[in-house]
């Protein structure tokens, strides 16, 4: 142990002449404490609100995607597309066409995005848990072709789960030019029936504008026959899968991109990261405002130890050493309310996780949630504790320097 910080412990938990520096020291260690708290508390629900859209994705968006770099489809028999999905680790592959179409039921018409998957969409997903009515979820029978809505699309329509008659399709012809003498040749219609359900995600980007229908059905209507928008895959339970998507992206070189689910809600995560991001900085702010506590006990701890400052430098410490005495005074303050902060906001995480004290709503199942969701990350922890050290050590480097030229 250096002497300057044996000497700095020893001021910091003894008696002082002026009791008010006891008070001024126990005020700077509860204001980093409290600002600590609230950053862990608040990153924390950041946190949780990151992964309770994750997981509500989860359920529509498959583990993998691989759509090409340029331009919207590709030949579903590409050897590249044939050799990703033939990779050992694949469990299940599914082939999309995806594009915009018109929407039109009775009186009511809304833009939408038509979804044509494989029979086996059920497997690469989590549908079937999301699907509500007395239906199941089915995307053909014989002649007939289902379409299957997102809940807030088919209230837009006018539509309950299920729905009598046909819901209009529209898409514009791909070849030719438009008669604007006759504009419904200009576009290609057909028909879905209702299998009975409409699903919901809980995200406005599916549930306001999808409809699930087969693959024959959206590339008829996109006339897209051999063509996919997207390769869908599941890999078996096991499977490292970033290690698959490296070892895919590999395979599919320039002209393919590989998406894990994060990647394909690329412009939601961002905005999250940065609101999260905004509120760290906001929260450091009041952190530093926090930390002028320190200044002040130290300054005048320096004003009501200057009898032993003499007696310091008569046993032979110098400037430097009386000068670090009190910087490890100001480190110690920062570094205990930093502990005291962490200790007491893990603990109000865990209040919030096991008993979900504060609520989103007065009114329950007014949200998807009942309370505010919270998810402790090790490495905010970390990084709360370094920021509230260096912005401690930063808080009293030149205070602590200044006031001993002139007071020491």
């Amino acid at each position: 142990m250096s002497f300057p910080f044996y000497i700095a412990k020893r001021y910091l938990f003894s008696k002082k002449s002026t009791n008010v520096i006891n008070l001024i020291s126990a005020i700077s260690v509860v204001g980093v404490a409290i600002a600590t708290i609230a950053l862990v508390v608040t990153l924390s629900v950041f946190n949780g609100f990151h992964d309770l859209v994750a997981t509500l994705f989860t359920a529509f968006d498959p583990q993998l995607q691989v759509v090409p770099t340029e331009g919207k489809t590709v030949a579903a028999d590409d050897p590249i597309l044939t050799e990703i999905r033939q990779l050992p680790e694949v469990d299940v592959a599914t082939e999309t066409v995806e594009d915009q179409a018109l929407a039109v039921y009775n009186n009511r018409q809304s833009m939408v995005k038509i979804k044509g998957v494989d029979d086996n969409f059920s497997e690469l997903t989590h549908i079937n848990e999301i699907l509500y009515g007395d239906g199941s979820f089915q995307l053909r029978a014989a002649n007939l072709q289902y379409g299957t809505l997102g809940i807030r699309l088919a209230q837009t329509l006018g539509m309950n789960a299920s729905w009598p008659g046909y819901l209009k399709i529209y898409a514009p012809q791909r070849e030719g030019q438009l008669d604007m003498m006759n504009p419904t040749e200009g576009f290609v219609e057909d028909s879905l029936i209702s299998p009975g359900v409409v699903f919901s995600v809980q995200q406005s980007v599916y549930d306001r504008n999808y409809i699930i229908t087969s693959i024959s059905f959206a590339r008829s209507l996109f006339d897209q026959q051999g063509m996919l928008s997207s390769l869908e895959m599941r890999v078996k339970p096991g499977s490292d899968i970033d290690a698959v998507k490296s070892k895919m992206q590999k395979i599919a070189g320039t002209k393919y991109k590989v998406l894990d689910r994060y990647e394909q809600q690329a412009d939601t995560f961002k905005i999250m990261k940065v609101e999260k991001f905004i509120a760290y900085i906001f929260l450091t702010f009041i952190l530093i405002v926090a930390c002028f506590n320190i200044i002040s006990s130290l300054s005048m701890l320096m004003i009501d130890k200057k009898d032993d400052v003499v007696t310091l430098r008569n046993l032979g410490a110098n400037d430097k050493q009386i000068t670090q005495i009190f910087l490890f005074e100001g480190r110690m303050i920062s570094a205990i309310g930093a502990v005291i902060g962490i200790i007491i906001g893990l603990l109000l995480c865990w209040i919030q996780q096991t008993y979900g004290i504060v609520h989103l709503g007065q009114t329950e199942g007014s949200f998807i949630i009942n309370a505010y969701p919270v998810s402790v990350h090790p490495q905010d922890i970390i990084l709360i504790f370094f920021t509230v050290l260096a912005v401690g050590w930063l808080a009293v480097w030149y205070p602590v320097r200044y006031f001993a030229k002139r007071i020491i």
